[in-house]
């Protein structure tokens, strides 16, 4: 079993849309092994996102995932990274394919409603940046 992490935004979660996300999740065969709401500050922001550092939009990002409260998933099945990427759809809602999470929820490209990893090993890292192995339970 592949884990992947991912995490649902502050638009989303501002719009109740909780429910709806952790529902197509489970529909497609995810298995969630761990799962958390909080409120990320400015600091654990820049440090999860730390390889956009040098990018045009890291200040805005990381500004935008401090908003309001998100939460934070660990789910595995076989082949998780590239089956919850497809679920997700391209990270620009205007080319998501119908049916995928962004091109049904997403405002715009910033406030995309959801995060995933896109490797094992940033699926490694963004596990264990946010949970210690007692928070998962396979």
């Amino acid at each position: 079993m592949e884990k992947t992490f991912a995490i649902i935004k502050p638009d989303a979660v501002e719009r109740n849309l909780i429910g709806k996300i952790l529902e197509r999740i489970e529909s497609k065969g995810f298995r969630i092994v761990a799962m958390k709401r909080v409120l990320l500050t400015l600091p654990v922001a820049q440090g999860f996102y730390h390889v956009h550092k040098e990018r045009p939009f890291f200040k805005d990002l990381t500004e935008y995932m401090c908003t309001g409260p998100v939460v934070l998933l660990v789910f595995e099945k076989d082949g998780a990274i590239k089956a919850w990427r497809e679920l997700m759809g391209a990270t620009n809602p205007a080319d998501a394919d119908a049916g995928t999470i962004r091109k049904d929820f997403a405002i715009d490209l910033e406030k995309n409603s959801v995060h995933g990893s896109d490797a094992p090993d940033t699926a490694a890292f963004e596990i264990s940046y946010f949970f210690s192995q007692t928070e998962i339970s396979s």
